[in-house]
């Protein structure tokens, strides 16, 4: 097994190449049981990097979410995005609509 990189920088961007595959995976899953239907445009505003600023640095964001897919699994990662970053999208999404 690979050690993990010395440097935090590596560190980070490589968690979060991991975290936005989880994120990905969890969006696409959300939108089916929320919306009915597969909606690219609601996929790429919930994994945006503009949405994800709305938690601070996107990177971070995902490297979070990394974090914890890899040290508690796939339901603790979606626990997280669930409780964490979907109350504020569906938000956006009403305040979207109300334009």
């Amino acid at each position: 097994m690979r050690h993990p990189p010395e440097d935090p920088l590596l560190r980070e961007r490589e968690l979060a190449w991991i975290g936005d595959a989880v994120l990905g995976l969890f969006a696409r899953q959300w939108i089916l049981t929320a919306y009915g239907r597969m909606d690219s445009e609601i996929f790429a505003s919930l994994t945006s990097n503009q949405f994800l600023s709305c938690f601070g640095n996107p990177t971070t964001v995902e490297a979070n979410i990394g974090t914890i897919y890899q040290a508690s699994g796939l339901k603790a990662a979606f626990a997280h995005m669930e409780s964490e970053l979907i109350p504020l999208f569906q938000k956006q999404q009403k305040n979207r609509k109300r334009r």
